[in-house]
This record gives C-alpha cells, sequence and structure tokens, in this order.
C-alpha cells in the first residue's frame, strides 16, 4: 500500500526564495498585476494601472484583441519556428521592445536598470523615457551591451531637448522615440482623486500604506531619493529630487503646446539614426509621419492615459498599414498581454510591438526577475500560437491568419 501511495503522491520540494515563489505563480501578465497591486501601495499602484477619465481607451485597448480570432492552418511541419525579425538594422529574437514609462523605480528600487538589463539579457530593444528616474549615461552602462534608445519630448526649452539628444548620441543610443500626444496631460482621475505627486508626499494616507506594504516601503527609504535624473536640478525641483511636483502642473510648465510637424524636422536636423514617432492614431497622420522622413510610427494613446475614447492600436494597424505599410515602419504600442497579441498585430499588418504597463507589474512584482519572466512569457506564447497555426516564421503569418468575430 505504501509503494502504491508513493506512485500517484509527490510532495514538491519547499522553494525558500520568496521572488521565484512569486514568480511560480505568474502565469499570465494579469497574475504579475494582481501581485504587484497587492505588494504596492495604493497610490503607486493606481499611477501606473490606471487610464484617463473614464478608462474606456485603456480597457479597450487589451480588450480589442479579444475581438480578433485566429484562423490556423494544419499539417504543416512546425517542427522549428523562428520568431526572430530584421528592426532597423538589428536582428531581434522577436517583435517586441520595451516602450518608455517614466518614474520607473516607484515600483522597484533598481527603476530603469533592471529594465535595461533584461531587455538586454535577450536582445530586445528598451526605449529610456526622458522622464526617467536613471539617467542617460547610467542606464547604457548598466547594460552596456543593450539596444538602448531614447524618448524625447518637445519641451520649451529647446536647447535642453538638443542637449538630451546629444548626450543619447555620446553614450550610443540606437534611436530616438518622439512622443507627440502630450500637448497637455490627459486627466487622470485616479491620480486626481488622491493627490497623487512625484515623488509622494509624506502624510498620513502614505504612511498608513507604507506601513501596509514594509517590502516596498523598505525598498523606497533605503535607497537614492528618486528624482528625474535627465534633467535634475532643470526643471525646478530640488536636485535631490525631495520636491514633489504635481505631473500635470509640471507639463503645463515645461512642455511646449505649440508641437507642430515642424518640429519634426527639427529633431532630425540633430540626430541621424531612426526616429520613431510616439502617438500616431490616424492614417493621415501617419502619412504624415511618412513625408516628415521618419523611420517608424508607434501606433499609441499613451496606454489610455491621454485622450479617452481614442481609438485603439489595435483597431488602426490595418487601415494604417494599407496605406503606408510599405514605406515606414508600424509599432503597435498599447494593449498588448500575450505572444498570441504580438501574432494578431502582425497578422494586420504591424512590423512590430511594444510594450510598457505590463512590465511596471513585473517589477511590481518581481524586479528584474520579473521583467525577464514576463519577455519569456512573450515569446513563449508567440512560439505557441506559430505552431499551433501553421506559421513556422514571422515572413509566414499574413492577414489570412486572422478575421474579426462577429
Amino acid at each position: 500500500m505504501y509503494a502504491t501511495f508513493r506512485s500517484v503522491v509527490r510532495f514538491r520540494e519547499i522553494d525558500t526564495d520568496p521572488v521565484s515563489r512569486r514568480l511560480a505563480r505568474c502565469v499570465t501578465v494579469d497574475d504579475m498585476r494582481r501581485i504587484a497591486k497587492r505588494r504596492l501601495p495604493r497610490g503607486v499602484f493606481d499611477y501606473i494601472d490606471g487610464g484617463a477619465e473614464d478608462e474606456v481607451t485603456m480597457r479597450r485597448n487589451s480588450e480589442g484583441f479579444g475581438a480578433l480570432r485566429f484562423r490556423p492552418n494544419v499539417l504543416r511541419d512546425v517542427s522549428e519556428i523562428d520568431t526572430s525579425v530584421d528592426f532597423m538594422g538589428a536582428r531581434l529574437p522577436m517583435p517586441l521592445m520595451l516602450s518608455p514609462t517614466g518614474y520607473t523605480r516607484i515600483t522597484h528600487s533598481e527603476g530603469e536598470f533592471a529594465v535595461a538589463r533584461a531587455a538586454a539579457s535577450v536582445g530586445l530593444p528598451y526605449s529610456l523615457s526622458t522622464m526617467a528616474t536613471r539617467s542617460i549615461e547610467d542606464v547604457a552602462a548598466a547594460a552596456p551591451n543593450g539596444n538602448h534608445w531614447f524618448q524625447v519630448y518637445t519641451w520649451k526649452d529647446r536647447d535642453l531637448v538638443a542637449e538630451l539628444v546629444g548626450r543619447a548620441k555620446a553614450a550610443g543610443y540606437r534611436g530616438l522615440w518622439l512622443t507627440v500626444d502630450t500637448a497637455v496631460l490627459g486627466r487622470r482621475e485616479r491620480d486626481v482623486r488622491r493627490g497623487y505627486t512625484i515623488p509622494p508626499k509624506i502624510g498620513p494616507g502614505t504612511i498608513i500604506d507604507g506601513i501596509v506594504h514594509p517590502g516596498w516601503t523598505l525598498n523606497f527609504i533605503t535607497n537614492p531619493p528618486i528624482m528625474f535624473a535627465n534633467v535634475a536640478g532643470r526643471e525646478g525641483h530640488d536636485e535631490d529630487g525631495s520636491d514633489p511636483i504635481v505631473l500635470a502642473e509640471h507639463i503645463m510648465r515645461n512642455f511646449d503646446q505649440r508641437l507642430s510637424w515642424d518640429d519634426v524636422a527639427w529633431l532630425r536636423s540633430l540626430w541621424d539614426g531612426p526616429i520613431v514617432l510616439k502617438g500616431i492614431q490616424t492614417v493621415d497622420d501617419a502619412r504624415r509621419a511618412v513625408d516628415a522622413g521618419v523611420e517608424g510610427i508607434a501606433l499609441s494613446n499613451h496606454g489610455g492615459r491621454q485622450l479617452d475614447y481614442a481609438p485603439s492600436p489595435v483597431d488602426i494597424i490595418e487601415p494604417v498599414a494599407n496605406a503606408v505599410g510599405e514605406q515606414i515602419t508600424i509599432i503597435c504600442d498599447g494593449g498588448v498581454r500575450r505572444g498570441s497579441d504580438i501574432i494578431k498585430a502582425l497578422a494586420l499588418g504591424a512590423d512590430m510591438c511594444s510594450i510598457g504597463r505590463p512590465y511596471l507589474y513585473a517589477m511590481g512584482a518581481a524586479g528584474e526577475r520579473g521583467v525577464a519572466h514576463l519577455l519569456d512569457f512573450f515569446r513563449d506564447g508567440m512560439e505557441r500560437t506559430m505552431a499551433l497555426s501553421g506559421r513556422r516564421s514571422i515572413d509566414e503569418i499574413d492577414r489570412d491568419l486572422v478575421e474579426w468575430a462577429m
């Protein structure tokens, strides 16, 4: 009887590493979100999780992929699956890059260092935000073999923009993302309700939130102060980042509402590498981007954090691809939560996808190891979807693979 018992029962070895235990429960992006929600203070979680106004656009970004279904082909040799792709002069292991996100250290003390290292370890590009909490130079040094990009805004202080672009060039960054959808800040009502500032103001609510999230609090107070490392001392807040700012006020004070297509030409005069416009949401603007001579466009509504009820990237991939797909690289930036979503975006005509919020969840759940786990999840999902749909390489992913559900 004991032998029978042993044949059907296996005792799992106890894992003493808490991060490994958390990652074992992270089967999906939503799992990472749940763990991040539990580990992060409410205000911090809402900052990365929330969208503008009714958050309709934010929800539709991911839900839109659910409106597509596959039309798989069977009896094909899928013994070898190749997810690699060429992107802006580099061969990537899969058509995915990590989008710029501001204030990343609010999720984990390693911040942008962790994201850059995780991306570099698998050969994926990472775009550092102007509003990063680690500097251009320090991120390059943290991941010396990384495929680094730099995201810029058109600030009122054009000399500062030119300085940042020059620093990125000197540090070996390969390309620029120009964000074009932030003339003003979207009304992010979760932050408005909390009076959220960067860094968080210390008050009764913050203290209570810190007490019930001791891991995050210890990580926060035992590391150097968080600041906008690329512009510290230039934007009206203390050099050490100790002066909290309201993000909407910061945007209005420093961002140029007069941004026009002429500014794209000005940026081109500063930079001889590839430029991607982030925030394209119409076919007309996609055509203008081609006319402006940029190499890529990111179909993006800022993760649903700017204009609510704006089009979701997945909804505009096909019309944009039909109009300019042969002339410019198209990146789907928003709503991607699975490897199968990447396949759907490519079938509609995108060349690449990018993620932001998912890796912030991963950071909140498990730091750098969480981001590495997330990237493995996406690649595994791509390989499985391609095998099950009868596609061996990216070149075999075509419009016939998907259809809109009725």
